[in-house]
Order: structure tokens, then C-alpha cells, then sequence
């Protein structure tokens, strides 16, 4: 069975799969990669080079298991992502703005494919309305609740150089830093 965390889906994996996942999360950015800290710039044109790109973005986070994934994960820094808004659904947005957000909030550990191995408690609110445009340039708008809510909002920070780890409270911001920390092995 599934168990959806933020960005990361978790469930067991035959080993084709497996191999499949780690070949794609290869290629996305990992922390400490500075370009996860930098604000992305405006799509400006929407031609085949990022249609092109967000049929990448879409197959890694297939590939990898995830509900979304930035640009900025794959080292380009525009204001694009693709996500899960739906069950079996994926979309692309470019230049995303949330320009609703409940007053109902939840607590939820959230994960993410920059991030392996940290769960983190991040509260946001349980419903958005994201708009912007797709990858042809057309008019988008979403309204989302519950797990694609929070993972709008994660590919959301993405693109504002925005972590977890930013979100999240001081103690788990230390535990998840000291499980990132390289440790120095003697022999």
C-alpha cells in the first residue's frame, strides 16, 4: 500500500521499479544544492524547449514516485512545476500564483525528493486556488484540498528557494539537519 508524504510517495518497489526510482532521483538536485536556495524567474516562453522540459520533470517524479517536482530541483530556475492536482492526474504550471488559501490548516510530516530520508511537520492550509499557465501558455486555475493542496504548496516554495527544512520548527529543523550532516567515519 502507498503512503503519501509531501513530495514523496512511499511503498514497497520490485526491483525494476526500484532501480527506475533511484535513476531518477540521480537526477534530481539534492541538499545541500544551492540551486534548491535560489528564487526562480518568470516563463517568459512557452515553445517546445520547456514542453520538452516538462515532459522530463513529469517522467522523473513518475519515475521517482513523487506528486511533484520544481524546475529549480532539476537545476532550472523557472517558475515551473509539475504535480499530482487530481488522482492519476498530471498537470504542469508555469508562473504559479496561489491566490486562495483556507483558514483551515493541518499538520502534516512532509518529505521530499531533494531531501531523502527526512519527514518534517509543516503546517499549511488544507485548501488552495492556484492559478497560472500550463506549458502551452493557456490559462490554468486549480482549486485543490488535502495532499495536492500541500503539494502545490511545496512546488510552490520551490520556486522561492523555499525548504522543509525552512518550514518547519526549530527542533525538527535541527534533528533533520544533523541527519543531513556528513559524518566523518574512522577506521
Amino acid at each position: 500500500m502507498a503512503r503519501v508524504e509531501g513530495e514523496v510517495v512511499e511503498e514497497e518497489l520490485d526491483p525494476e521499479d526500484e532501480a527506475r526510482r533511484r535513476l531518477a532521483l540521480a537526477q534530481i538536485r539534492q541538499y545541500p544544492d544551492v540551486a534548491l536556495k535560489m528564487v526562480a524567474r518568470p516563463v517568459e516562453e512557452f515553445d517546445d524547449e520547456l514542453r520538452d522540459l516538462v515532459q522530463r520533470m513529469k517522467r522523473l517524479m513518475r519515475d521517482a514516485h513523487g506528486i511533484g517536482l520544481a524546475a529549480t530541483q532539476v537545476g532550472v530556475l523557472r517558475r515551473i512545476f509539475v504535480f499530482t492536482p487530481a488522482k492519476d492526474v498530471v498537470a504542469a504550471i508555469a508562473n504559479p500564483e496561489i491566490v486562495a488559501r483556507s483558514d483551515e490548516t493541518e499538520i502534516v510530516e512532509e518529505g521530499c525528493l531533494s531531501i531523502q530520508g527526512v519527514l518534517v511537520p509543516i503546517e499549511r492550509p488544507l485548501r488552495v486556488t492556484l492559478e497560472g499557465k500550463d506549458e502551452n501558455g493557456d490559462d490554468v486555475r486549480f482549486e485543490l484540498e488535502d495532499i495536492y493542496a500541500r503539494a502545490a504548496q511545496h512546488e510552490a516554495d520551490h520556486l522561492e528557494g523555499l525548504l522543509i527544512i525552512d518550514r518547519t520548527t526549530p527542533e525538527a529543523r535541527r534533528e533533520a539537519l544533523a541527519l543531513l550532516r556528513p559524518r566523518i567515519v574512522l577506521s
